[in-house]
């Protein structure tokens, strides 16, 4: 996910001695190079295809497996004679929890050699001899076993991934029959090392800027792999997950370290984590568990099969599309289709956008609903005349659901979603922020339009007219005015929190098409069909007036915006204020539920 997926080997050491450049075979004796490269070509799941007629030579497997038979082919290594110089008798396939996979062949002169490749320092410490360059073994003394392991950690800081490869004899006469050989481990006692080699796999590019962008959104990247600590420190520093190079635990961790704690302990120590080296699944699924229990949401990137525990533990499981296995995939909720971390990334704008559109929808919707609901009942309740009939309502309201949804919805994602911190697992939907912009403008054209609709006569000058034509310019007029607001305050809607409200409006070309078309069906409900909507033609002037109206919401909503709301949701803030009642034989105050 944070590299290239395309490994390969840069630098080696086999014979006890460093190969440079990596095909320097030469300075290696017969026994050596037979046995390293019968450990490449037999002790592997992938495939060397080489046409013959000379053109490129094909290597298949994971990208471990291609970068290690690249290198054998440097090592001028013939694949399939070397495949055919010796028979596989047993296999046993690379295990995430052992960090290793070997396999049994024998030779033509009857020979017995289990190859075991994996881990470095997990394999070099099952070795108890090494192989000199001229062919000899000698024993793994402590100091010889240090030399190794200071290669290991020298390769592991400059971000390579170690895989040693280690061999041992074995008595044919130990080898059990074909039917017991389905449940055989392998002995991995005793081995001897043949060398080790370190894959460099390049961060993708982006990576450095996705992890940084995360980070200042508040999310915190953690990274979870079975690379040794050191490996893992250099290319989460490279990708900028690690800040400090001095980082100790519990930031960085391993495995079996975190997977020793108590439930409460790991919970404890889960948000400090930042780094976790050498891990198994099953390390992965108790972080989520602890991250979770401690009241976070959580994703989770993974392409094995051995990753689907903690893909589907997790609030988000995201899936790689291309190295991903069918059960990871089926196991997750979204696919990465590049496997790459930057789409991580996009995940969480659009996830945001999503978000946030819902919220400006809802600002705006309760907005009409409570400004119509009260100007309807008080004005029914007051002289049983409503101004706002049942058509007109129901224009209302496809402005305020269909269109309305159409304009809000769709706004497309913008950098400052990033810069807001996550919204919390119990927040409610509708913020304070909210509210103060809905309570803002409801409350102007509640104002407005009751006046207009009590004192709309003298106000518009209609006394001259009759009764009833006055009172039909004046509700049209109300309905004119109720419905621009709500096209003015559309614009509110889309910044309910930034006092630029016209901010990519240009670039939104459906919201400008909803506002358009809303504004021209407008027109033409009020000047062309007014006996379906019981209106009347409205002149220029009253025009101009409902424009003037509207228009102010756009000056009340940046003023409103300086109006500072508490963090306390509303809801709590009223639970408090809530007069506290008591029991019966109970002195205690018994909370509202």
């Amino acid at each position: 996910t944070l590299t290239l997926n395309q490994m390969t080997v840069v630098r080696s050491i086999v014979g006890g001695i460093e190969l440079q450049p990596l095909a320097t075979i030469e300075k290696l004796s017969p026994t050596v190079t037979s046995l390293v490269l019968e450990a490449i070509a037999q002790n592997t799941s992938g495939s060397v295809f080489e046409p013959e007629d000379g053109s490129t030579v094909e290597v298949t497997g994971s990208p471990t497996e291609k970068a290690i038979l690249s290198w054998g082919l440097e090592l001028h290594m013939k694949f399939a004679v070397e495949r055919s110089k010796s028979a596989i008798i047993h296999v046993s396939p690379f295990n995430s929890e052992k960090k290793r996979g070997g396999v049994a062949v024998t030779g033509r002169d009857s020979d017995v050699h289990v190859h075991w490749k994996g881990a470095a320092e997990i394999v070099l410490a099952l070795c108890t001899n090494w192989l000199d360059v001229d062919g000899s073994a000698h024993e793994m003394t402590p100091d010889k076993a240090n030399h190794f392991r200071n290669y290991i950690e020298d390769m592991a800081e400059q971000s390579l991934r170690c895989v040693a490869f280690a061999y041992r004899d074995l008595d044919p006469n130990d080898i059990p029959s074909e039917e017991q050989r389905i449940n055989w481990q392998l002995p991995d006692n005793d081995l001897t090392l043949i060398g080790i080699a370190g894959m460099k796999d390049p961060c993708r590019p982006g990576v450095r800027d996705a992890a940084e962008l995360c980070t200042n959104s508040g999310v915190k990247v953690r990274m979870v792999t079975g690379d040794n600590l050191q490996t893992a420190r250099a290319i989460a520093l490279e990708c900028g997950i690690l800040t400090d190079p001095q980082a100790s635990a519990p930031v960085i961790i391993e495995g079996k370290v975190f997977r020793a704690y108590s439930d409460a302990e790991r919970e404890a120590v889960a948000d400090k984590i930042s780094v976790m080296g050498r891990s198994s699944p099953n390390d992965e699924l108790l972080l989520v568990k602890a991250l979770k229990k401690n009241g976070h949401v959580v994703a989770v990137t993974g392409d094995g099969t051995n990753d689907a525990p903690a893909l589907h533990e997790a609030d988000i499981g995201l899936s790689m599309g291309i190295q991903g296995t069918e059960v990871a995939k089926e196991s997750s909720d979204i696919i990465i289709l590049d496997d790459n971390f930057a789409s991580v990334v996009k995940v969480v704008r659009w996830g945001r956008s999503v978000y946030a559109n819902i919220q400006k929808f809802i600002q705006f919707q309760l907005t009409v609903n409570v400004a119509a609901l009260i100007i309807n009942v008080v004005a029914a309740i007051s002289s049983g005349n409503v101004p706002l009939n049942a058509v007109q309502l129901l224009w209302v309201n496809l402005i305020m659901d269909t269109l309305g949804a159409l304009a809000l919805a769709t706004e497309p994602p913008t950098d400052q979603l990033m810069k807001r911190t996550p919204v919390g697992r119990r927040e409610p939907l509708v913020t304070n922020i909210m509210w103060r912009n809905l309570f803002i403008q409801a409350v102007y054209q509640v104002a407005v339009l009751l006046t207009l609709n009590f004192r709309g006569r003298d106000l518009l000058h209609l006394t001259k007219d009759t009764l009833e034509h006055s009172s039909k310019v004046k509700n049209s007029f109300i309905f004119n005015t109720f419905v621009l607001c709500q096209v003015f305050n559309e614009f509110n809607a889309r910044k309910p929190e930034e006092l630029n409200i016209f901010e990519g409006v240009s670039r939104n070309h459906l919201f400008l098409a909803v506002v358009s078309v809303t504004v021209v069906l407008q027109v033409i409900i009020i000047e062309f069909l007014g006996k379906f909507t019981s209106t009347v033609k409205l002149s220029w002037q009253l025009w101009l007036v409902s424009l003037a109206i509207a228009f102010v919401s756009w000056p009340l909503a940046l003023v409103g915006k300086f109006i500072p709301v508490p963090q306390t949701p509303l809801k709590n803030l009223i639970l408090k204020c809530w007069p506290k009642g008591k029991n019966q034989g109970d002195e205690g105050a018994a909370p509202p539920v």
